[in-house]
């Protein structure tokens, strides 16, 4: 995995092309970058409503970026204006072919990190599987923040952050032939080793003696046995007083089982897995900014394959709570697995459970590939601070009701629960089923819509976006105790 890392620096001798951030209203204060033609032009370029210019002068480029001010708007929206503006600044930079660039903000710290945050984010590319990937490498290798006082732990923590959500990406992009379940597993062994929190992988035979029901189920059909990794980060003095879990749905490759996908929806399942991969970003990015938070992440991981010994539409399994389930849709694999990780939480007695999955259809047919649905239990301030954040980091989400109402669609005439309700709300029945397996403060984020586009968006790519990363980081970060 090879990125471009933010370099802070009061000097611009290594960088001779820079980019000049600010407000219409501060455009006197380029004057001393720009010759006198070259900021008459500018003046003139703002009243047409003009907000960025290039001037190629004899030994550099300087590019101009106006951003908007408007104090009506949010802040979460100025900050997603600056990192959409900074993306759509990376085509200019790449058109030039520049190897490096600097940024001279007059901006807020605020702001003019968000605008960094989206120029680093859009440099991402994921080349690996060409012949030559060498030449598949684009400009720039180096961004600057040209700054007197660069908030120095900031500038770290965006860059641990940056290298998380490209791991993540990284590994829901991978090919099923290139990351199986035990390859999964060899890659969250290696982050933890470079990064420094634990991994233990729970392997088939443990599985199978500690029940887990489900998981084993969805399993059962593939060459690869399954595995359930358990992650911790536990620093010195935690600002949380019981473990916060996070619980990854880790389906390398999903066919559907029996209940088979179309070739169109089969053709991303690849992506299946980007919950855990998500976790695994997050923990990356903890570590590496050394966050007081004891932190617990469970991934179990598998893939749904179609077989002799499929599960069948119809079979009663005994999860791992005891609780029997009747499966009436091998598609509906991801609640299955994730029940068991929810019933593991439970040996923590954890101050709050958050599980994130590529869980349901109904959720990209209700909110598009633009929110999160989530639903849980967990006070109304842990919502809200997860909220804050989404808004921050627009990551955002909708909160969805789990009415008792929605219950009824799981009720089974063989076993205690079904798998898969029959009605609308798809997204909010299996938040329901999921919800059985709970007794702590819970939150169940649902990225089907956001995980992988079939567009890029800004500074989100296309194919895996690394979604829940920069989310529950930021969510970490100002958690409320």
């Amino acid at each position: 995995m090879s990125y471009i890392r933010l370099i802070s620096t009061a000097d611009c001798s290594n960088c001779e092309n820079i980019v000049l951030l600010a407000f219409p209203s501060d455009s006197e204060l380029l004057s001393a970058h720009l010759k006198p033609d070259e900021h008459l032009f500018l003046k003139k370029a703002l009243q047409r409503g003009v907000t960025s210019c290039c001037f190629p002068q004899t030994d550099r480029i300087v590019f101009v970026c106006f951003l908007d001010e408007a104090i009506e708007a949010s802040e979460g929206v100025r900050l997603e204006k600056a990192r959409q503006t900074a993306s759509q600044l990376l085509r200019d930079i790449r058109h030039y072919k520049l190897d490096a660039v600097g940024i001279v903000s007059y901006c807020p710290h605020a702001i003019t990190l968000a605008f960094l945050e989206g120029l680093v984010l859009s440099t991402y590319q994921f080349t690996r599987h060409y012949s030559q990937p060498e030449k598949r490498a684009a400009w720039p290798s180096r961004i600057y923040w040209i700054c007197d006082a660069a908030p120095t732990e900031t500038v770290h923590a965006l860059n641990a952050l940056i290298e998380a959500v490209f791991l993540t990406r990284d590994l829901v992009n991978e090919p099923h032939s290139h990351l199986d379940t035990l390859r999964f597993v060899e890659a969250v062994c290696a982050a933890a080793e470079r990064y420094g929190f634990s991994a233990q992988a729970l392997e088939a035979e443990t599985i199978q003696q500690l029940g887990m029901g489900g998981l084993l189920a969805v399993g059962r059909a593939s060459e690869m046995p399954p595995q359930f990794c358990i992650l911790e980060w536990k620093p010195t003095l935690p600002r949380n007083k019981r473990p916060i879990v996070l619980v990854g749905k880790g389906i390398v490759y999903d066919t559907g089982g029996l209940s088979l996908k179309t070739p169109e929806a089969m053709e991303i399942m690849k992506c299946d897995m980007a919950g855990a991969a998500a976790v695994l970003g997050i923990f990356c990015a903890v570590a590496q900014t050394r966050l007081p938070i004891h932190l617990i992440g469970l991934l179990p991981i598998t893939d749904n394959k179609v077989g002799s010994r499929s599960l069948v539409p119809g079979d009663v399994i005994r999860m791992y709570s005891g609780t029997t389930v009747e499966v009436t849709n091998t598609d509906a694999e991801g609640r299955l697995i994730l029940a068991d990780a929810l019933h593991y939480a439970k040996r923590y007695d954890p101050e709050l459970v958050l599980d994130i999955a590529t869980l349901t259809g109904a959720a990209v047919r209700a909110l598009g590939h633009h929110a999160i649905c989530y639903m849980g239990t967990a006070e109304p301030l842990i919502k809200q601070a997860l909220e804050t954040s989404g808004m921050r980091t627009y990551e955002r989400l909708v909160e969805l009701p789990l009415w008792e109402e929605y219950g009824e669609d799981l009720k089974s005439n063989v076993a205690d629960l079904k798998n898969m309700g029959h009605g609308p709300a798809g997204m909010i029945t299996a938040g329901k089923f999921l919800q059985h397996f709970t007794d702590y403060p819970w939150l169940h984020l649902d990225i089907a819509g956001p995980a992988y586009l079939r567009a890029p968006n800004g500074y989100r790519p296309k194919d895996g976006t690394g979604v829940g990363v920069r989310l529950l980081f930021d969510f970490l970060q100002n958690y409320p105790h």
